[in-house]
């Protein structure tokens, strides 16, 4: 993602299809689908496409089936899904399909519970993911240039797709499975325009055995579908919110006609994504913007199109999923990826659900009656938590890497979280920190385990910290990464730490030890060993509760009081909160809490007003000022 009267006629059309789905649910013999230059044809017959985003690596799986039944009350037909391709291969050669990244079992669900598939696997995904959904080994690999006739980045996504298509090929719909489109690449016309790569892409999705139509999704305007649209494929657009007459009306006047066909909004906008900002509030649907949406989707309908929700569920950046966008500073994504969208982060249907259901259900007629929802996940209430703090990262820190000058976070083999570059001062030097090329992102600079500023990519460059440092002090530089770019032309290079050499008063630092911290397992930085740790100063504290429960259900972890940081609850990664705002609570699955002891771990960045964390049934949102903003230096 990113870009910026029932006619009896098209109804009998919509009866068709909803028929064809619901017998789908029962029924997985092969079926044609196919289009001409107006309909999508199902076993020959004209189907219109109902369909709404949800990605299953932002879901818990065991949610999926709830989720998609919640999809089949709310009147569609079909579900559009990324496939993240850093979560399934983390380290290159070595692949994870179980849990969230057991994605053929989510669209075999989606298959009983009556659901079309489109799938948008990438390679590069955007959807406010890290990096697109690269993974970061790629940076690594040498001469890697990514979304482009590149050799070795043809390799690995030749792999990653033949991977993927022992996974899928099954569920293709002429294998009886599913899933009807596949889409190439994402809105490259909003990148560049590399036909050859786009145009190897579709070769090697055709030659991996995808043989269901193919399909690109772009923007609406002449630039944008010049380099995104590839010959013999069917090319659809985002019709973003507002304006899908104009939106196709671009489609069919600057696409060649090899690539013409029915119509889809690829990606209509029920609202728009949460950034972190002390002036970024929380994207929501004003009665207005409703009122459009109904509008819009009742004219895709009676025009005989189809669309698919942007978001229908956004479900959550777990863990360090979120990625970024780049204007002129760094915006990071929140953990919440909420989207505003008809079914909120923690699954429930708001008013925005209702409303669109009640247009699906007026186009379609009351003789189709819509499945019901599924009984709701309870909510839980968790009684104030009191947080021990148990350890100091400096006291705490794994084995270090030598080396002579500083390497970013990627040549160490670490994709996310945080990354200590330290060095000893060899002799007295007085002046200005400077580190390597611009800062990713967010660095933290101490002497002898005491703060002496910041550098944060989220604030105007040039930035300024002076240390004074005699022999024999520790300089440590401690950096966060806030999440790689999935948007835009700074998606080449997305490597964190530091990259470049770091100098002091114009003097280049060298002999450092580089300590990864993935922060893969914190319950080693709460052992017993860490106990003895000295918790007080200025270094980032891991602390410590727990709680019992009588029954589960689903909460949102209230992080009021804390500043900056990452929480872990029974070792799943929440993901990071930051009292910047807009969101101020964690959604914390039920599936994920235990009857009887849970244990939450915290690990906070900068001092704390707070002890105590509580589970609250009710979430709200809101900004407040950052305590901790850079100097930036004078134009």
């Amino acid at each position: 993602m990113k870009f910026i009267s029932v006619l009896a006629t098209s109804t009998a059309i919509v009866f068709a299809a909803f028929d064809i789905v619901n017998a789908a649910a029962a029924s997985y013999s092969s079926s044609s689908f196919t289009y001409n230059a107006t309909d999508f044809l199902l076993d020959g017959k004209p189907f219109q496409m109902f369909a709404g985003q949800m990605d299953p690596q932002r879901i818990p799986h065991q949610y999926w089936r709830d989720r998609l039944q919640k999809a089949r009350a709310m009147g569609l037909n079909s579900i559009s899904s990324y496939i993240f391709w850093d979560q399934l291969e983390t380290t290159k050669g070595i692949w994870n399909f179980t849990g969230e990244n057991n994605v053929a079992q989510y669209f075999k669900i989606a298959q009983e519970e009556g659901l079309k598939i489109l799938l948008r696997p990438g390679s590069y995904i955007c959807g406010e993911h890290a990096w697109g959904g690269f993974p970061p080994w790629l940076m690594e690999e040498p001469g890697m240039v990514v979304r482009s006739y590149n050799k070795p980045f043809l390799a690995a996504t030749k792999a990653y797709i033949t991977r993927l298509a022992q996974e899928l090929k099954p569920l293709l719909a002429s294998n009886g499975g599913p899933i009807v489109l596949v889409q190439v690449e994402n809105e490259y016309g909003s990148y560049s325009d590399d036909h050859q790569y786009t145009e190897a892409l579709r070769d090697m999705w055709k030659a991996a055995g995808f043989n269901v139509p193919l399909y690109t999704n772009d923007g609406a305007g002449q630039s944008y579908l010049d380099g995104g649209v590839i010959p013999n494929v069917l090319a659809e657009v985002d019709g973003g919110g507002g304006d899908p007459q104009a939106a196709f009306a671009q489609r069919n006047k600057y696409t060649n006609k090899s690539s013409l066909g029915p119509l889809l909004d690829g990606e209509y906008y029920t609202t728009w994504l949460d950034l972190w900002g002390s002036d970024s509030p929380h994207q929501v649907t004003s009665a207005s913007g409703a009122k459009t949406v109904m509008s819009d989707l009742a004219w895709i309908m009676n025009n005989k199109s189809s669309f698919s929700l942007y978001m229908f569920h956004g479900g959550t950046n777990f863990g360090f999923q979120a990625g970024a966008d780049w204007s002129t500073v760094l915006t990071p994504v929140t953990t919440s990826y909420d989207y505003g969208a008809p079914l909120d982060e923690s699954g429930r249907p708001n008013k925005l659900f209702y409303d669109i259901q009640k247009t699906i259900q007026a186009y379609m007629g009351n003789s189709t009656v819509f499945p019901s929802l599924p009984k709701e996940t309870p909510m839980v209430a968790i009684p104030s938590v009191k947080m021990t703090p148990m350890a100091s990262l400096f006291n705490s820190l794994p084995q270090p890497v030598k080396r002579k000058q500083v390497v970013n976070m990627e040549a160490l083999g670490q994709a996310d979280g945080y990354i200590l570059y330290r060095t000893i001062s060899s002799k007295t030097t007085n002046g200005t920190l400077d580190l390597g090329d611009y800062p990713r992102d967010r660095v933290l600079v101490y002497v002898n385990g005491k703060r002496q500023g910041l550098f944060d990519a989220t604030y105007p460059l040039p930035q300024i910290v002076n240390v004074n440092v005699k022999p024999n002090d520790v300089l440590d530089l401690l950096v966060e990464n806030q999440g790689r770019i999935n948007y835009g032309p700074r998606i080449p290079d997305q490597r964190k730490g530091i990259v470049g050499n770091v100098t002091l008063d114009g003097n280049i630092l060298e002999n450092w030890s580089i300590y990864s911290l993935p922060l893969s397992n914190p319950s080693e930085f709460v052992s017993s060993k860490g106990k003895a740790s000295n918790t007080t100063g200025d270094s980032p504290i891991f602390y410590q509760g727990h709680f019992n429960l009588k029954a589960v259900g689903d909460t949102f972890l209230d992080t009021k009081g804390w500043t900056k940081g990452v929480v872990w609850v029974n070792g799943y990664n929440l993901g990071r909160y930051w009292m910047i705002g807009p969101q101020q609570q964690l959604y914390l699955p039920g599936c994920w809490l235990h009857k009887g002891q849970n244990e939450i771990i915290i690990f906070e960045l900068e001092n704390t007003n707070s002890t105590t964390v509580t589970g609250v049934t009710t979430r709200t949102w809101g900004n407040n000022a950052n305590p901790d903003v850079p100097i930036t230096k004078s134009s």
